[in-house]
């Protein structure tokens, strides 16, 4: 739409808004009374037909025929016809609100009205309510865009979301899945005796990941902080010294990365913690909780996602880190040196920062890999170098005993059985220490208190973190698709 057309439209709303409350109509009354959902009445037309009924909605479409219009309003549930008739709607009440059949050239598609009347059925068989009340509830001054066509470009959907959610229903419908998603998780955890908690997102010390922090600034302690990079890892851990044995966090983290189709700044991500069990006892739980929250979510087990057929319903892949590095690589990660590593990825041509050590040149390496392959999987036996929070492996003390779910050639979620010995996790600390003073920003950072707690006395525990791009990957969306509002640029000032 032009910039002289769409001004021209705006101005004639105005001008009706004016004439509403000339009418002695308020354009944006405080409180409906609505008594049924549109979709509830199509579902029971046996029940409501011939029924006096109360609906509200948007008005979505609007057409006149002699002395009947047809219109359909849209509310959270779905889209129901009025068939509005001269006779049956009487004349204009600004006592009680109402409009009149001659004022109804006041409204336009993008109103929010409220109409009172009778379910039936027209001579083409569609579902109608027949109004013998209708009340503006708030007047649109903006018009919306052709519902057939609606918003083409991707920067301006997400800039207006609210716009494109009017909309587009097949996103309205994903979103609220969504909810779905982690409601299901939660009450999988629940069940099986977790305890939710909520740690601090603002952190002294960013901790539990390899990722770039969000620098913030606390005016009364005069202090920088850091948003969180994990879900409370190692405060669910401390948790842990205290005594509590099962428990879990669902929230929001933030990381300082870059944006792509699997990546996002600031996401909602799990975390749980279970004493006395090791990562072979997550494996399991984690498979069975993946399948729960599948099948309540979308129904079913097997998904397309990108070029990959998924079937979360077979028996899971066991792959090992060295093995399967060496077979596509030739690379033996316990005896490769940084240059061995560094020359493999010159030839691979797989970038990387003349600072990176081995741990983050290894994490290179694999990725190059993962993205081939399809899943389900658990990768097993990472090396040390790339999992400083992780138990190591008692009979192969260079590995851990850390696992990764691989989907659709991505990393769907990271478990291990947890690093509970103060003195090795005190030097893998300083080893990261270490990375970040070469300038690795993502190397993580020395936690005193945490190395204290662990003094402690810590039980074995097992871990495991999982965020919202599964969702994105079931659904076989972009992850930005998959949020109600991402994040974007500042508009730029007209």
């Amino acid at each position: 739409m032009s910039e002289t057309r769409f001004e021209n439209i705006r101005k004639v709303r105005l001008e009706k808004l004016e004439r509403l409350r000339e009418l002695g109509i308020n354009p944006y009354p405080s409180k409906a009374r609505k008594l049924q959902k549109n979709q509830e009445i199509i579902d029971n037309f046996d029940k409501f037909k011939d029924q006096k009924v109360v609906v509200t909605g948007r008005i979505m479409s609007w057409r006149e025929h002699g002395a009947i219009v047809f219109c359909h309003i849209k509310d959270d549930s779905g889209t129901i016809q009025l068939f509005i008739k001269r006779e049956e709607l009487g004349e204009t009440n600004s006592d009680e609100q109402n409009l009149g059949y001659a004022d109804l050239h006041l409204l336009d598609i993008g109103d929010f009205i409220e109409a009172s009347g009778v379910v039936g059925k027209t001579v083409r068989g569609e579902i109608s309510i027949t109004p013998q009340k209708i009340r503006l509830l708030s007047k649109s001054i903006r018009p919306l865009p052709s519902e057939w066509h609606g918003i083409k470009d991707e920067e301006l959907r997400y800039r207006q979301r609210y716009v494109d959610l009017i909309l587009n229903d097949e996103i309205r419908t994903l979103l609220k899945k969504k909810a779905i998603f982690w409601g299901s998780m939660r009450d999988f955890l629940n069940e099986k005796g977790f305890l939710e908690v909520e740690t601090p997102v603002l952190e002294n010390t960013a901790g539990g990941a390899d990722a770039k922090p969000f620098v913030t600034h606390h005016d009364a302690l005069d202090i920088d902080l850091y948003l969180r990079i994990s879900m409370g890892e190692l405060w669910q851990k401390r948790l842990m010294v205290a005594g509590f044995e099962k428990t879990f966090e669902i929230g929001r983290q933030f990381r300082n990365e870059g944006i792509s189709r699997e990546h996002l700044q600031d996401y909602t991500q799990m975390e749980f913690y279970w004493a006395y069990a090791n990562f072979e006892d997550s494996m399991g739980l984690v498979e069975e909780m993946y399948k729960y929250i599948a099948e309540k979510t979308f129904g079913k087990l097997n998904f397309k996602i990108g070029d990959f057929e998924v079937d979360l319903g077979k028996p899971w892949e066991r792959l090992d880190y060295q093995q399967i590095v060496l077979e596509k690589t030739g690379v033996d990660v316990l005896v490769a040196s940084e240059d061995d590593i560094r020359a493999k990825l010159d030839e691979l041509k797989i970038a990387y920062d003349k600072a990176d050590l081995k741990g983050r040149l290894l994490d290179l390496l694999w990725k190059s890999i993962r993205k081939n392959i399809a899943g389900p999987a658990f990768l097993t036996g990472h090396p040390v170098d790339v999992s400083p929070l992780a138990k190591r492996d008692e009979k192969r003390p260079k590995l851990t005993e850390r696992y990764q779910i691989i989907l659709a050639g991505s990393e769907m979620g990271n478990g291990y059985s947890e690093l509970n010995d103060p003195l090795d996790q005190a030097e893998r600390f300083a080893a990261q220490q270490k990375m970040r003073d070469a300038g690795d920003s993502e190397a993580q950072m020395h936690d005193a208190d945490f190395v204290r707690a662990l003094e402690y006395g810590m039980p074995p525990v097992t871990g495991f973190g999982v965020s919202e791009r599964l969702f994105s990957f079931l659904a076989d969306k972009p992850i930005r698709e998959t949020v109600f509002f991402p994040l974007l640029r500042p508009e730029e000032k007209q």
